[in-house]
């Protein structure tokens, strides 16, 4: 091999050979930097390197590297003595050099540890973090990138878990809050300065409070593995917010944590979890296994590429070629839209994967996950499986199957879309109730035909492999797109700022402006938009399935109509806890809206609607209602004019026993829905059943909360608003 001279800023100690050996043969498990008092084991996947070295730097940055000799079942392994809790280090790798065949050994690139607990310092961009020589990347690079690289730590911290118990709601009983670990608490003024955008402010108690007022069951939080911007971000002044770029499945991002990175931040993400679920919060985490922000092959060399390029990623073989033609290069495999793809079924791939779910699960306590992109894992030979190795591991896992399992059931491709098709126990994010639900209250909806099907569960997507309504799991808006006050103030996206001059983001945005684009100082049209909003969230918290928020949207946060503000870690994303522009009757309303979920079981049922009664001579459990007075016929359907629905529940019984077989009572509800232009007189349905009820939610402003109905009456709804009756 030849000699790697390092740089002045990581000068490494040396031997005649140009290592250091004191290193003992160690194990090849676990993975990763296992400290013990006598030493510490380092365990690295590399099957196809020919050398590998565990590189360890002090205080003064100074390099000193240890060869590991012992090779096992792929695993390079050596016990280090002497090595401190909060120590830093990397890994370099030597052997064949050749791209088109996924080898790209380079002992001049610091590698982070794939298993590495946790991270200390960032990626700086500089031609030596790639691995080939720019504008030739046949040619391997001999630039050391040390000094540009983050170093992985070795972590062993005594947190004391006590009683900690997780909530385990039900996921009829859930209702899930998206937020960003720093976007909620940047500008938050009832969190300590210093503790602001962190795991500690995210876990203080003006925020756990703030949430369990609001109704909330569970937080979502965005990506929190050890994360990286592109450099082509960065070379735009700008940064990866979002954190769909991860790297380290098992590090908590560094920059998140208030009290270091030296290992600091694992303890101050237990506490944190710690916290919420003494709050009686769940703790789900967005995880991106689907690619590496080592991109495609042009990409930087961080980690896997380093240590095994054609095990970690998918790759398309091209076909046989004819005698006398050239053959064409393998090229990476890129369903994610980011360059590559992880391939889930390599074994050792697979094995991370599971091995991190279960890190997160046992060892930090969360209780579910949401994974993005998550079509992209489930292909075998590259085409979408519901079979496949990670699915299945999943499902027969003692520890995950039992916690939260959430697939976004799409990829970037054609054939990705798999929305309904996941097997239990998994649930998805649907889609079609957010395009549904945005398209009725924009007044592009055909009739109220699908309307209904969304308000009801889904039972199109979910009912014919016997899972239940809850496995759709409900939002109007995500982190991706425009937030819900955008939604009803801008027709089209304005992405500017983003630096690609407009072009990123969908332009199918399913938005209404309410009759000027961006903000105005109309009153009827700052009204027309509060009401859409509160519409809108009533919809979502009531319609059968999981209902998700979007952290801010109860308040009226606007990113000024950026609808992909991936790049934005300033107050285009972070949330405005300033009162006097909050839109506080869009919160109550949706609080009110979660409060009456969370009182009454009839609006939360695990069964599916059968439009039958529950008992002998008893009432259907769901009856749609035409504002006139009398149950939806087949010609009301077929009617694409209409845009008033009425949606009755009964509540005398439920269909689902209780804890003990018993008959569930509740009180029945009848939910009216207008998005028509003009106001609508309704007819309350005389019946047996049902003879008097209440107002409990009004987005009508001539309807107030409290005002009495009765069965056979008339009441007047307003355009484009909501009312929910509740028997008494």
């Amino acid at each position: 091999m030849a000699r790697v001279t390092p740089p002045p800023e990581t000068s490494a100690v040396w031997n005649h050979d140009g290592e250091t050996m004191a290193v003992w043969p160690g194990r090849n498990h676990p993975l990763g930097a296992t400290w013990s008092r006598e030493s510490t084991n380092f365990a690295v996947y590399a099957p196809e390197a020919r050398a590998m070295w565990v590189c360890l730097f002090d205080e003064d940055g100074v390099e000193t590297r240890h060869r590991l000799t012992e090779q096992a079942l792929g695993v390079w392994h050596g016990a280090v003595p002497g090595v401190a809790r909060g120590a830093r280090y990397g890994y370099r790798a030597d052997g064949p050099w050749d791209p088109e065949a996924g080898l790209r050994f380079n002992p001049a690139k610091l590698l982070l540890d794939p298993y590495g607990r946790a991270v200390s310092g960032d990626l700086v961009v500089d031609k030596a973090i790639f691995g080939y020589v720019k504008d030739d990347p046949a040619t391997r690079s001999d630039l050391d990138s040390a000094p540009y690289i983050p170093r992985s730590v070795v972590v062993h911290d005594d947190f004391q878990w006590g009683p900690d118990t997780s909530p385990h709601r039900r996921w009829r009983d859930t209702v899930i809050y998206e937020m960003h670990v720093k976007g909620m608490t940047a500008l938050h003024d009832r969190v300590p300065e210093e503790l602001r955008g962190t795991y500690a402010g995210l876990a203080a108690p003006a925020v756990t409070a703030y949430l369990k007022d609001l109704g909330v069951t569970a937080v979502e939080l965005l990506p929190v593995h050890q994360f990286f911007s592109e450099p082509a971000l960065a070379e735009r002044g700008l940064v990866n917010y979002w954190g769909y770029n991860s790297l380290c499945y098992f590090a908590p991002h560094n920059a998140y944590s208030a009290a270091g990175d030296r290992g600091q931040q694992v303890t101050e993400f237990k506490q944190m979890v710690k916290d919420f679920h003494l709050a009686g919060l769940e703790v789900i985490l967005d995880v991106v296994y689907n690619h590496t922000a080592e991109a495609g092959p042009r990409g930087p060399t961080l980690s896997f590429r380093g240590l095994d390029d054609r095990g970690y990623y998918q790759r398309v073989v091209p076909p046989a070629t004819k005698p006398g033609q050239a053959p064409e290069p393998v090229r990476y495999w890129d369903v994610t839209g980011c360059g590559n793809t992880v391939d889930a079924t390599h074994t050792q791939s697979l094995r991370m994967i599971l091995d991190s779910l279960r890190y997160w699960v046992t060892e930090m306590h969360v209780d579910g996950f949401r994974f993005d992109l998550m079509s992209a894992l489930t292909r075998t030979d590259q085409v979408v499986d519901m079979g496949s190795h990670l699915l299945t591991a999943i499902g027969q896992d003692p520890v995950l199957r039992h916690v939260k399992l959430i697939a976004e059931p799409w990829d970037a491709s054609m054939d990705g879309y798999r929305v309904g098709e996941f097997p239990p126990p998994w649930v998805e994010w649907n889609d079609q109730f957010r395009d549904t639900v945005r398209d009725f209250w924009r007044g592009h909806s055909r009739g109220v035909r699908t309307v209904a099907t969304r308000l009801a569960g889904s039972s199109d997507l979910y009912a014919d492999d016997g899972r239940s309504p809850y496995a759709s799991v409900n939002f109007i808006t995500a982190h991706d797109g425009f937030t819900l006050r955008d939604l009803v103030s801008y027709n089209d996206k304005h992405n500017e700022e983003n630096g690609e001059d407009n072009r990123d983001g969908t332009d199918n945005n399913r938005s209404w402006n309410c009759g000027v684009e961006g903000e105005t100082d109309d009153p009827e049209i700052i009204a027309l938009r509060r009401r859409q909003a509160a519409n809108l969230m009533a919809t979502l918290c009531f319609s059968s399935g999981v209902p998700m928020l979007t952290a801010g949207d109860e308040r009226g946060r606007t990113q000024g109509g950026n609808n992909n503000a991936y790049g934005q870690d300033n107050e285009t994303s972070w949330i405005d806890w300033r009162p006097d522009d909050a839109w506080l009757d869009v919160y109550e309303i949706t609080k009110t809206a979660l409060r009456l979920r969370r009182e009454h079981p009839a609006l939360r049922q695990r069964h599916w609607f059968e439009g039958r009664p529950t008992i002998k001579g008893g009432i259907k459990d769901l009856v749609w209602v035409h504002p006139s007075g009398h149950e939806m016929t087949v010609d009301d359907w077929n009617d694409d004019s209409i845009r008033t629905i009425g949606m009755f529940l009964n509540g005398a019984p439920l269909r689902s026993p209780g804890p003990h077989g018993e008959q569930v009572r509740d009180r029945s509800f009848m939910i009216w829905l207008n998005s028509g232009v003009d106001d609508v007189e309704l007819v309350l349905p005389a019946n047996q059943w049902v003879h008097h009820g209440e107002v409990v939610l009004s987005t009508n402003t001539d309807v107030a909360v409290g005002t009495p109905v009765v069965a056979g009456g008339t009441m007047a709804l307003q355009a484009r608003s909501v009312l929910v009756l509740r028997q008494t």
